[in-house]
């Protein structure tokens, strides 16, 4: 990252003109740095959405929305979703660079020796109704967690910071299937420190007691690749949450917990839920047509979900990878002619020859395949944003680390254009 000193943006304002640095980063847009607008002029910036707005300095991810690129630290996703694993992603996220051997196993070995979460908290499910969404479970334990660790609650303090990290990134596959199992009826099933971190979360989602089933070993190389897709996606909305909370000085433990909370949203983490409701609203494959004339009419509210992405106006890079491991897994498990399945790969069909979508670039998106493979899986759409929380976790904690050690942040706080009543006086109730 540099300045551009022969580089300026002008503002010119009441016959003023004020010079303001642009600065370059490595790779794509270079920013104008207006972080004295207010003091220099008096005036504010106007960007609902912050869509226009560099919030923050990272090196941890790198996003191209016309080219259809992310990046991890530098590496395409598609060859870490390919060629490597889950856990190897974290460290990479974490660290800055991939682990040698050693360094993977020593770190693969802490995160598997922590997956294990205080049986105290195990109280905290009773308390919740059986048909709660697990969602509003894993808000509620996430948080809960600092009352439990208060050896890694100090966010000045480095190495309580690595090992809040590795904490969450360890038991939050762990308190997710504690909250399936608790919409089930059924026991909780501890962690097994001999499998690998996805077939570990499968089997406490889907083992019993009374048997050990085993994990189908295509069906966790899909959840492994689901969890690498969703690591990590720039400044969106959850990612803004943690970043903001964390800004304040609050646990690490309270900042993911906002973070789960903001991902719950039917636009940012629930969108795949909403698409597999809306196949189910379509119901049978004759009835794609008048659904499909249905979202091109400008007048008609419905909307197909999971197609197009706010951020990529190309192919989304993910949805490549999951497009592939979705055929794939639908081939394993014999489930080509699922009639929700069926209505999906019509759908994707349709979208990827229909004129419509092309000129639009309504491409499938990740959400569009995540969705059908995770209820190939056997997933109900309710945990759906659950994986997605798990898979994050650690985009969440990389980046609320890296905002910690930046010493130009401050605590957010964005301003406004007030548009309310520019003052009054109080006046007793007898005379309103």
């Amino acid at each position: 990252m540099s300045d551009k000193s022969s580089e300026n943006a002008k503002l010119k304002l009441d016959n003023n003109e004020i010079d303001y640095n642009i600065t370059e980063g490595t790779i794509g847009p270079d920013v104008i740095d207006i972080s004295k607008l207010y003091s220099d002029t008096g005036k504010f910036t106007y960007d609902p959405g912050f869509t226009s707005t560099a919030s923050c300095k990272s090196s941890i991810t790198y996003i191209d929305g016309e080219e259809g690129v992310l990046l991890y630290r530098g590496y395409p996703i598609e060859q870490l979703a390919e060629k490597g694993n889950y856990l190897e992603t974290c460290y990479l996220l974490l660290n800055g660079e991939l682990p040698s051997k050693i360094e993977f196993e020593e770190f693969d070995s802490i995160i598997t020796n922590h997956t294990m979460v205080h049986e105290q908290l195990n109280r905290f499910f009773g308390g919740f109704r059986p048909d709660a969404h697990p969602m509003a479970i894993m808000c509620g334990v996430v948080g809960a967690l600092s009352a439990f660790y208060h050896d890694s609650t100090d966010v000045n303090d480095p190495e309580q910071r690595k090992i809040a990290c590795f904490r969450l990134i360890a038991k939050m596959p762990t308190l997710a299937a504690m909250a399936y199992k608790h919409s089930l009826g059924q026991p909780a099933i501890y962690p097994k420190n001999e499998l690998s971190y996805a077939s570990n979360f499968l089997n406490m989602c889907f083992g019993v007691p009374t048997e050990d089933k085993g994990v189908n070993e295509t069906i966790s190389k899909a959840m492994d690749k689901i969890l690498i897709l969703h690591a990590d996606h720039e400044q969106n909305a959850s990612t803004s949450t943690v970043r903001l909370a964390g800004s304040s000085g609050a646990n690490p433990f309270a900042c993911i917990a906002s973070g789960i909370a903001c991902l719950w949203g039917a636009a940012h983490g629930g969108a795949n839920e909403a698409c597999l409701r809306m196949l189910d609203e379509i119901g049978n494959v004759k009835n794609i047509p008048e659904f499909i004339n249905k979202a091109k009419d400008k007048n008609d509210p419905f909307r197909l979900m999971g197609f197009g992405h706010r951020v990529y106006k190309n192919y989304d890079p993910r949805a490549k990878v999951m497009q592939k491991t979705c055929h794939e897994l639908l081939d394993h498990l014999g489930l080509k002619n699922d009639p929700k399945l069926a209505i999906a790969m019509e759908l994707e069909k349709i979208a990827l020859e229909d004129e419509y979508f092309i000129e639009k670039k309504l491409y499938p998106n990740v959400d569009f395949y995540s969705g059908i493979v995770m209820k190939a899986m056997g997933f109900p759409m309710e945990m759906f944003t659950v994986l997605f929380a798990v898979g994050r976790t650690v985009g969440w904690v990389s980046q609320w680390d890296e905002m910690i050690e930046d010493k130009s942040q401050r605590i957010g706080r964005p301003r406004q254009l007030y548009v309310g009543n520019p003052g009054r006086d109080y006046q007793d109730i007898n005379s309103r």
